[in-house]
């Protein structure tokens, strides 16, 4: 912020530095405190233990802690002992909370993920509403808002809602030139020879796959497995240690492929993810950009690929028909037509993100986008589906500008915003040994679990690079590596500097990389041991309707035998009468035609018995 008397609104993209605009007032204001409301107890933990890592005194206040952890942070954070406290908006909008808090000596309260609390927002949470009795109970403290996805509309509304007095509004540009955004229309039938060819393109890289249900995202992880891929899943019915252990070794580069739901990636902090592949069209163009926006945080090249189907269209229609607040219902049309016109258009991608959220910019052609000519190599080949739809690039007016010509554009002020150009500086690709790059990995992962604490605390990928590339051989050659201050060098120099000598030695990685399940033989050996579908799912960790399908397509391919157990009293038989009359293509008209009790996962294994290869012969 230009000065620290001031309120403030900032938006800054995924990885644009919106922490430390929050943790340097800490370090200027002597024996003040920060309060940062955050929506991720998950999120709050990890940026506490990275500044206690740095010896900043940091807590975080939840409702997982007992009562006495509870009321000895509050006792600690009254004495002024935090430079920053963490806090979830619920937490904040208890009543117990605002009186003791007036005990606290606050600088600032910092607002992340400030756009949820516009209703006009894409992620609106009721809950973040409660903040803007902020300003009446803290009227002597300043708040800073900070968001990386908010449109002018929204930007307006956390002014407003939050009462931000004579704010400092600044806006980075929303343009990511090191991103390459290629949308594709697909079958399902195709949808997955596509990911594949994909995951096999980007051997080696940490890839995010986005899904648009937790069914898809377990049947996107098992197929993958059987594939010999390893893939881990995350989405929000997983038990939470779970979910935390998943992050944790993607985080780690232990498994490199992640399938998750939209729950998956406030907060994530990798550096080096080279891809993010949407598996649905999402519900807008600014959860799209966000999702999108975690990969190539390191500044260099990665790649954003959208495949969606004719049928995601409807699905999003038939979710937005189930909202029954009529506003909300309207806003979500509205965000419906945008990621429509997004994906149909045959406007340059990066220019539509950057209009979509206010920006005007100076090219008509990017050369980074499906639109501009930019091509994926895993897309070229062909692959049965619709006929493209694109035009030829050479269709489209306008020279694309080179990244350079773009990182070189001028700031510009607009609207009494200040526009930050903050292009990504990107590291020096240089010479690293895959070799010790995989040792070090493996010393990190070894020590953070010593330490109980996440890898990517104690060194983020960009650090870890730069320690293969530079090699140092004295703690004093340490500290000029890019993340190695005094406290990181007291904590882990000593550690590195005997893992560097032992790799020299000849020490190398000992650790296997993931080996990929068989889910196929284990849901079948289950069901030999005489398991139930539920109890199958339960063992392994899976939604049944995710076993379901998976027995379904086992049943169809002929690989097992139908149990006619499987399903309730006489509903074999009403599936089959309807199956007669509808035929076994679509799910939908048997569903609505029987009763309410037959269920879509007993639909489903019926028609696969009766598509089975010998119901044909």
């Amino acid at each position: 912020m230009r000065q620290f008397g001031n309120d403030a609104r900032l938006v800054l993209p995924t990885g644009g530095g919106k922490y430390l605009c929050y943790q340097l007032p800490e370090a200027i204001l002597a024996g003040k405190t920060v309060v940062v409301v955050s929506p991720l107890i998950a999120l709050m933990q990890d940026q506490m233990a990275q500044l206690t890592q740095m010896g900043i005194a940091a807590a975080v206040l939840n409702s997982s802690m007992s009562g006495d952890q509870q009321s000895h942070i509050v006792r600690r954070a009254a004495a002024g002992e935090f430079r920053l406290l963490y806090l979830s908006p619920e937490r904040l909008a208890r009543g117990d909370s605002v009186e003791w808090l007036k005990r606290v000596p606050i600088s600032l309260f910092a607002i992340d993920e400030a756009h949820c609390i516009s209703e006009w927002g894409h992620e609106f949470r009721p809950e973040y509403r409660q903040l803007s009795s902020l300003r009446a109970h803290f009227p002597g403290c300043h708040i800073a808002a900070f968001t990386a996805s908010a449109t002018r509309q929204v930007r307006h509304d956390i002014i407003e809602q939050l009462k931000l007095r004579n704010p400092d509004k600044y806006i980075a540009s929303f343009h990511r030139p090191n991103l390459r955004y290629v949308v594709r229309e697909c079958e399902a039938r195709t949808q997955n020879t596509l990911l594949l060819r994909a995951l096999r393109n980007y051997t080696g890289s940490n890839i995010i796959v986005y899904a648009p249900t937790i069914n898809r995202v377990e049947e996107t992880v098992d197929f993958l497995e059987g594939q010999g891929i390893p893939a881990i899943a995350y989405h929000g019915q997983m038990d939470s240690n779970a979910r935390r252990r998943n992050q944790e070794r993607w985080m780690s580069d232990e498994v490199r492929v992640l399938v998750g739901t939209i729950a998956f990636g406030l907060g994530i902090n990798k550096a080096a993810v080279r891809a993010v592949i949407h598996l649905s069209l999402p519900k807008s163009v600014e959860q799209y950009y966000q999702e999108a926006g975690r990969a190539g945080r390191d500044g260099l090249p990665a790649d954003c690929a959208l495949l969606w189907q004719k049928r995601d269209v409807g699905l999003l229609a038939y979710f937005i028909g189930q909202v029954t607040d009529v506003s909300e219902r309207e806003r979500a049309w509205q965000r419906y037509h945008e990621v429509r016109r997004f994906v149909e258009s045959e406007t340059c991608r990066h220019q539509q993100i950057c209009s979509h959220f206010g920006e005007n910019t100076k090219w008509k052609s990017c050369g980074a986008c499906d639109v501009c000519g930019a091509a994926l190599p895993w897309l070229a080949e062909p692959v049965e589906a619709p006929k493209a739809r694109r035009k030829a690039a050479a269709a489209h007016a306008g020279a694309a500008p080179n990244r350079q010509e773009l990182s070189a554009a001028s700031p510009a002020i607009g609207g009494g915003e200040l526009r930050l150009t903050a292009m990504p500086s990107a590291s020096k690709v240089g010479d690293v040994n895959d070799e010790l790059r995989e040792y070090l990995r493996e010393w990190r992962r070894t020590t953070a679990r010593e330490q109980g604490i996440a890898a990517f605390i104690i060194m983020h990928d960009t650090s870890l690079a730069e320690l293969c590339r530079v090699r140092p051989g004295s703690l004093s050659e340490l500290r000029r590596v890019p993340g190695f201050g005094e406290r990181k060098t007291e904590l882990y120099g000593r550690g590195i500097l005997d893992a560097l000598a032992r790799f020299r030695n000849g020490a190398r990685a000992t650790e296997t990389a993931s080996k990929t399940s068989d889910p196929g033989g284990e849901t079948l050996k289950l069901m030999e041991e005489g398991h139930t579908l539920e109890e199958i799912a339960q063992r392994r960790g899976r939604q049944l309707s995710t076993v379901v399908s998976m027995v379904a397509a086992m049943v169809e391919r002929g690989e097992v035998e139908f149990e006619p157990g499987w399903i309730h009293g006489d509903h074999q038989e009403k599936i089959e009468a309807a199956c007669a009359l509808f035929g076994t293509e679509r799910f939908k008209p048997i569903k609505e035609y029987l009763t309410e009790e037959i269920t879509y996962d007993e639909i489903k294994l019926v028609v696969a018995f009766l598509r089975r290869p010998q119901a044909s012969t």
